[in-house]
């Protein structure tokens, strides 16, 4: 079994607990995710079965949609409600215009600082081990995009702690719960993320997603293929060439794919670009495009991840 299972991850689990599960439930070794989601969070978590898991790296890099709440007037140490608090104030003053109106301050690119529990290693430590030991380092600063941030509701306005629902689109590696501290900070009354639903990643919404107890069902019932997204159309936003026969035994050894092995090639490709290479029973591998220019200019596709037959 080769392929993407699009998996409601149930708040409570780690990334890797939901990954066992599947192993458990499969009877194979070869499962992992495309991005970690927090053990209290729940939603869209994207798992790579089979030789799929060779691409894992290549999905990464996809946006991802949430709905987050924002508790305001406490702030943890790890942005969530599970952390140490280290603010604690009476926000009863805040209104939601105040709120609408901050959020346009973090659309766009911003930095942010990961928190001490996040899964980030350094030194070969992840944080979170680090932190569980007590221990406190300083953390690497990183560029984050945030495609859009919506104010969706409100509500305890007049309470020390009012709350608001957002919804945001944002690049690999946001920490949501550190642009809920910086909302917080900015506000001047702290805040933390009370409560967080991964709804999206890249094109794979929380809607077609599976339980881990539909997944179960669906395997007693061996109808859980039909459910499984197969690597060609995971990979559909990269162009695709087409190999010739001949030329698809050179290209699973990872040799590079010169023009006399192409039946068909995209147009509009550039150097540097990464495409599929597809044979006439499927995806082969992702490659790169490289202009050769030896002889004369021409494009030539080298393999950088093969998928083995």
């Amino acid at each position: 079994m080769n392929g993407f299972i699009n998996v409601l991850k149930p708040p409570g689990m780690t990334s890797h607990d939901v990954v066992n599960f599947i192993r458990r439930l499969l009877g194979i070794k070869k499962v992992g995710h495309t991005g970690t989601l927090d053990p209290g969070a729940a939603g869209v978590l994207l798992i790579c079965i089979g030789s799929a898991t060779r691409l894992a790296g290549y999905l990464i890099d996809e946006d991802k949609e949430y709905r987050a709440e924002i508790t305001f007037g406490i702030a943890t140490l790890s942005g969530d409600g599970y952390g140490e608090v280290t603010v604690e104030k009476d926000a009863s003053g805040l209104c939601e215009d105040e709120v609408r109106a901050v959020l346009p301050c973090f659309h766009g690119k911003i930095i942010q600082v990961p928190p001490m529990t996040s899964a980030i290693k350094l030194n070969g430590k992840k944080l979170y081990q680090l932190a569980r030991a007590g221990l406190e380092v300083d953390r690497p600063e990183r560029v984050v995009n945030i495609n859009s941030l919506e104010f969706i509701s409100g509500y305890n306005w007049g309470t020390p702690h009012p709350r608001a629902f957002l919804h945001l689109s944002c690049s690999k590696g946001t920490y949501v719960r550190s642009l809920c501290l910086d909302i917080g900070s900015r506000l001047g009354c702290g805040a933390h993320m009370s409560f967080l639903v991964r709804t999206a990643v890249g094109p794979y919404k929380i809607s077609e997603s599976l339980t881990l107890e539909e997944i179960k069902l669906l395997k007693m019932k061996n109808t859980l293929m039909e459910k499984v997204i197969n690597i060609d159309q995971v990979l559909s936003a990269l162009p695709a060439v087409l190999v010739k026969n001949g030329a698809i035994p050179a290209v699973l050894s990872g040799a590079k794919l010169y023009p006399p092995g192409v039946a068909k090639l995209p147009g509009g490709l550039n150097e540097g670009d990464r495409v599929r290479l597809v044979g006439s029973e499927g995806f082969l591998a992702v490659a790169e495009t490289i202009c050769d220019t030896q002889d004369i200019e021409r494009l030539v596709f080298k393999p950088v991840c093969v998928l083995p037959r």
